[in-house]
């Protein structure tokens, strides 16, 4: 077994005290004389280094600093001489309890050697030997664990005691070491593993409540977005939605349908100005609230006066607005009324003519605008057989051609004529309209889209 190499208290006397001077009152020993003047040129290099220090990263070209945890009542030390990577000699403290641990744990602590043996929290004995018991050593390191959670840990235990090692890996730390097998090379081979474990555990750890809190926000998204409640119904019903955000799944624009128990068949779609989850939360109480009211009995110009002041009431500032267009089908399907509070009209398909849009003569002024505001009902008439697209400016302010310029609803038309002519219907219409409004748009829309489409057949 090799024999352990003892260390000179000469580097925790920079940390925690003066050089200690010979035992019988002279000069510096003949031990301590040749490293004077080292020692006073690595205290300069250690007030410099506490001057740079980092939370628990060193930079380059600063020293690794390790805090050795134990209580050793004859003095004798355990800890030689340590150099990092570079070369450079290892920074060590020494704390002699856990109170005065606390003291030494400062940011620029890198790893901390903890002694199993330290007597437990509110124990005067050692955690080993006669009375001393497992629970015992695991409480001084959890309890280390718990003061130091940023900090790389290596647990010191007693030669031929791995077993007690391996358990202190289980309960957090980085390794663990034998006691009588300790020397320079392999200890600050230690330090410098366990300080990169540490660091890569870290890594690994925010990136996997990264990925939690982002699969937890999708979940919570998913759920926001509407279910249609539209049972008893015969049309047909199909939405595409694609928010502007980067990895999200929910935008300011909103959309619903709901059946009301006379039969009539009520559909909304929406639009809160901006692009940010602020504006997708108001997007989504203006949907529950109007989904809220309509099953309440409310619709037309009752209902949005009532919507404007949610709104009012939700909004974080006095300049953000929405838009709405709202529609009742009848019970028998052949004609709605229709609402539009600063939207776009919709777009209506009928067999043997070109896609049309309703009229928007009497559109609105958008929610949140105007106190008092009103907005008309108009009387439409669909027919036996029809389709009802229902849409956002997501979908005609995408850019076009070289100059820039806006699809709008001239194009929107055109383009939704010609994937008619092509026998597109329903979902795959939705889906061929976004995507062809993509590509004119040379790649993702800024945009939040949404895009709801009615079908009735006789």
């Amino acid at each position: 077994m090799p024999v352990p190499v003892p260390r000179q208290r000469e580097i925790p006397a920079l940390e925690n005290g003066p050089v200690q001077t010979a035992p019988h009152g002279g000069g510096p020993s003949a031990a301590q004389a040749p490293h004077g003047e080292a020692m006073k040129e690595n205290a300069k290099e250690t007030t410099v280094e506490k001057d740079n220090r980092t939370a628990g990263h060193h930079a380059h070209g600063t020293n690794l600093t390790l805090l050795l945890i134990e209580n050793d009542p004859g003095g004798s030390p355990i800890v030689p001489e340590l150099l990092d990577a570079s070369g450079k000699p290892i920074r060590v403290r020494t704390a002699r309890n856990l109170t005065e641990a606390g003291r030494l744990l400062t940011d620029d602590v890198h790893c901390i050697l903890l002694d199993l043996a330290l007597p437990a929290p509110g124990r005067s004995g050692a955690g080993t030997g006669a009375g001393g018991g497992d629970d015992d050593e695991l409480a001084v390191l959890k309890h280390v664990l718990e003061l130091a959670p940023r900090h790389a840990v290596l647990a010191l235990t007693a030669s031929g005691d791995a077993e007690r090692g391996a358990q202190a890996v289980r309960v957090g730390a980085q390794d663990y070491l034998l006691r009588d097998e300790l020397d320079g090379p392999l200890l600050s081979r230690a330090i410098r593993y366990a300080v990169e474990r540490k660091r890569s555990d870290t890594a690994e750890r925010r990136l996997a409540e990264g990925r939690l809190r982002a699969q937890e926000n999708r979940r919570l998204e998913r759920g926001l977005l509407p279910t249609p409640l539209l049972d008893g119904s015969t049309l047909r019903f199909a939405a595409r939605y694609r928010p502007g955000r980067s990895r999200a799944l929910l935008g300011g624009d909103f959309y619903d349908a709901v059946r009301t128990p006379d039969g009539t068949v009520h559909a909304m779609i929406g639009d809160v100005c901006g692009h940010g989850p602020d504006e997708a939360a108001l997007g989504v109480e203006l949907r529950i609230a109007w989904r809220a009211l309509t099953l309440a009995g409310l619709c037309g110009d009752e209902l949005l006066n009532t919507l404007q002041q949610v709104l009012e009431h939700e909004r974080a500032d006095d300049e953000i607005f929405a838009t709405l267009c709202t529609v009742d089908i009848a019970p028998d399907g052949r004609r709605a009324g229709l609402c539009l509070a600063g939207h776009p009209s919709p777009l209506v398909i009928a067999p043997g003519l070109p896609a049309r849009l309703l009229p928007y003569d009497n559109n609105g002024p958008a929610l949140g605008l105007l106190p008092g505001a009103r907005w008309p009902r108009t009387q439409v008439e669909l027919g036996a057989e029809w389709s009802l697209m229902l849409y956002t400016d997501g979908l005609i302010e995408g850019r076009i051609g070289q100059d820039g310029e806006r699809l709008g609803q001239d194009g929107m038309l055109e383009m939704v004529r010609r994937q008619l002519g092509q026998g597109l219907r329903g979902e795959d219409l939705l889906r061929e309209a976004v995507n062809e409004v993509r590509a004119l748009n040379g790649g993702e829309l800024t945009d939040d889209v949404a895009v709801v489409l009615l079908d009735r057949e006789p």
